[in-house]
């Protein structure tokens, strides 16, 4: 079975920083692009940003110039470096397959929280 493994979330101040990883099989970045998608308390799951195997970047306006997602091929993980982070940013933040239209089997997720 596909394991999506996410890291690196924690609790920051507003203004601060964080950058998640995403490990996954490697057959799977060798297929799929990847993106990164939250969850707030009460809302729906909504993409973050996303990153083809081409490097074509596309982000959600909420973040678009406080977040940068990248990938690493060789390592088999993306990453989401998160600037000026807002309490709105707050949520369970997940990874998995970008732009083919259906998802992978979810990870745990790693929650970012925002708060001063």
């Amino acid at each position: 079975q596909v394991q999506l493994v996410e890291s690196g979330g924690g609790l920051v101040q507003p203004g601060g920083s964080l950058r998640l990883s995403c490990t996954a099989p490697g057959s799977i970045f060798s297929i799929y692009g990847m993106g990164w998608y939250r969850q707030a308390p009460g809302k729906q799951r909504e993409l973050v940003a996303g990153i083809i195997r081409g490097g074509s970047t596309n982000y959600a306006d909420s973040v678009k110039g406080r977040f940068t997602i990248s990938r690493d091929s060789a390592k088999n993980t993306v990453y989401l470096q998160m600037n000026s982070l807002k309490p709105e940013d707050t949520a369970v933040y997940y990874c998995n397959a970008y732009g083919f239209g259906g998802f992978l089997p979810w990870g745990q997720g790693t929650q970012v929280t925002v708060s001063s």
